[in-house]
């Protein structure tokens, strides 16, 4: 099988095919009307219908904890770890376990361990996924996949040589619109799909993001951390539908005079932008405008769609409502929440968008019925490489750069 095909796997069938044939029949489903009655129906409590249980090691208490491993069916919790005491133990009561290591290298040697969630920080990540695969064991990791091209190249190495299982988990793939989007565009409403606009926008000179740059007097992983270097909630967006790959590259940068880290470069990074905006080409000739911003007032995700046929409007914090426009548009109240996709204790609202639990059972899913999940490493690079390429771009005042594809069809 084609990894870069990975999406046509079962949990991608249900979302597009699956979600449009049981449209008329679940409440709740993909629908042209949310406001029609849905005919009830029975609706399985466990979409997998397996019994085989997913030992899962936990590591970084953090966002680690953010997840809900502990209500999927075929999950068990088997142990925790975080280098500080205080977010072990939150890690062990979230998850109602009672076995933690101080360390991920020593989590990973426990044999009964099946995959492992990695939540550390981001500078970590391709050396830590690629330690947990070169144990033998799947991984699902924080974004982004890597911090630059060489990182790219040595996680797709590690996840061949030990064929072993790679997910990301960029919470923008399982908003409740972007599963909506994804479908609107794999039944063809969209017609051709030129043009979007992607966006994340989290102030960092805020007093309660910026107890983040620092632990116990000294600079975390956060401080100054070029915003294009954490790109996925953006460019998940556009390929996390369309699965388009980013192939051209042109970025500004601008540097927020009140903040020094980021005015005077003053960080690990030499980083001198607190925002950048890039304009990208895709491998279909598309158009798409990207945005990471760490200063400014906006706040949050979201993204817009532009096709021939069809525009959709996911809403935003600067009062733009959700909105579908086109001939061809669903007549929505609301956007469907697809919790027929998940088991029944996980049918729930969930953090980022609900994309949690999608997240975490997606996950276990793919392990169960042993595929690719759906984020993929192949999907994971297309989101992250576009962004460590377009932070060069802005260092070179917007030269038009290429962008590296990792996919085995290149």
């Amino acid at each position: 099988m084609d990894p870069t095909n990975d999406a046509l796997s079962r949990r991608h069938f249900l979302e597009t095919a699956g979600g449009a044939v049981l449209a008329s029949s679940l409440p709740g489903a993909f629908s042209d009307s949310s406001s029609a009655a849905a005919a009830q129906v029975d609706i399985p409590d466990n979409p997998l219908q397996s019994d085989r249980k997913i030992r899962m090691g936990i590591v970084g208490g953090g966002f680690g904890s953010a997840f809900q491993w502990q209500e999927d069916p075929n999950c068990i919790v088997h142990a925790v770890s975080d280098l500080r005491t205080d977010r072990r133990e939150n890690l062990m009561k979230v998850y109602k376990c009672d076995r933690s290591y101080e360390s991920l290298e020593r989590l990973i040697l426990d044999k009964d361990i099946e995959a492992v969630a990695v939540f550390t920080p981001a500078p970590d990540h391709v050396r830590h996924c690629a330690s947990v695969m070169n144990a033998g064991k799947h991984v699902i990791c924080a974004v982004p996949a890597a911090m630059s091209l060489e990182e790219c190249e040595r996680l797709l190495e590690a996840k061949k040589r030990n064929d072993r299982k790679y997910m990301m988990a960029e919470t923008s793939y399982y908003r409740y619109h972007t599963i909506a989007a994804r479908q609107l565009f794999d039944q063809g409403r969209f017609g051709e799909l030129y043009y979007s606009e992607v966006e994340y926008y989290h102030p960092h000179d805020k007093p309660f993001i910026k107890r983040y740059w620092h632990y116990q007097g000294k600079r975390t992983w956060r401080h100054g951390f070029p915003p294009m270097h954490y790109p996925t909630h953006s460019t998940g967006f556009l390929v996390g539908v369309t699965r388009e790959r980013l192939t051209e590259v042109s970025c500004l940068g601008w540097s927020n005079p009140r903040i020094d880290v980021y005015a005077k470069a003053d960080n690990a990074y030499h980083n001198p932008f607190s925002d950048q905006t890039a304009l990208m080409k895709t491998d279909k000739g598309h158009m798409c405008r990207c945005n990471v911003f760490w200063s400014g007032v906006a706040s949050g995700e979201r993204a817009q769609w532009f096709g021939a046929n069809l525009a959709y409007y996911m809403p935003g914090s600067a009062g733009r409502p959700f909105r579908i426009n086109g001939h061809n548009a669903p007549d929505w109240k609301e956007v469907p929440k697809f919790w027929h996709l998940l088991p029944k204790p996980m049918r729930h609202d969930s953090g980022h968008g609900g994309s949690h639990t999608f997240l975490t059972h997606e996950f276990i899913a793919a392990l169960v019925e042993q595929r690719e999940p759906a984020v993929n490493v192949y999907e994971a690079l297309a989101m992250t490489a576009p962004g460590i390429v377009a932070y060069q771009s802005a260092l070179k005042g917007g030269e038009q750069l290429k962008v590296p594809t990792f996919d085995v069809r290149a």
